[in-house]
């Protein structure tokens, strides 16, 4: 299993803490009952696995399609609907809106080609992602991508009551290839997708989407 880059530092340290928690439960208390022992160690074990899981790097035959945008993340649809965007756009979108667990592979990618036109990070709470205020009020970062076209869609990565750090790769300016890596949000969060409202959305809500790969709406 291949494992994101973004894991790296996180997998290491929970690696040694572990160990040496272990290796002092079993060396200090070498006299002790052996069940409490061997239970830490198995949860230790789960613990080590969940995380590994998570900052699994999946290998997958990416949907390039210029007709469409595509899931920037693995998830499920929570919402689907028309929303004021006041940030950027100051008018009516079609929003998306997928849910990330924490069993999800948490690694974002670009839903289209285009230039990056507009990269703003803010400050936020850290409601649940699945709360309807979390779009506005959350710790996010907005992305907005601009084809030849013209068409524009805004990505909002946002944090939930998990996850602490969002991570964006990109600058203002840069060109960026559909189905590339955008970002990473660390643990349980939220994506958003803003589209033109003439776009055709082909997923309903509780589907379940794969980043990458699944179509989420026809811009033809």
């Amino acid at each position: 299993m291949k494992i994101h880059r973004e894991g790296n530092t996180i997998l290491t340290v929970t690696l040694l803490v572990l160990a040496v928690l272990n290796f002092g439960i079993f060396f200090f208390f070498d006299e002790g009952p052996r069940f409490p022992k061997f239970a830490v160690l198995g949860v230790s074990v789960i613990i080590f696995l969940l995380f590994l899981q998570f900052f699994r790097y999946p290998s997958r035959n990416y949907s390039f399609n210029e007709n469409y945008a595509i899931a920037p993340c693995d998830g499920k649809v929570v919402a689907i609907e028309q929303v004021s965007e006041n940030e950027y756009f100051k008018d009516k979108r079609i929003q998306v809106s997928i849910f990330m667990s924490p069993v999800n592979v948490h690694i974002n990618w670009y839903p289209i080609s285009g230039r990056v036109k507009y990269l703003r990070y803010h400050k936020g709470k850290y409601l649940v992602a699945w709360h309807p205020k979390s779009s506005t009020e959350n710790e996010r970062t907005t992305i907005v991508i601009q084809k030849e076209n013209k068409i524009e869609v805004l990505v909002r990565q946002i944090a939930g009551a998990l996850a602490k750090r969002i991570v964006v790769y990109p600058h203002e300016g840069d060109m960026v290839k559909q189905c590339a890596q955008l970002g990473f949000i660390k643990f349980g969060s939220r994506v958003d997708v803003l589209l033109p409202l003439s776009a055709k959305v082909l997923v309903k809500i509780n589907d379940k989407t794969t980043g990458g790969m699944t179509v989420l709406a026809d811009f033809t």
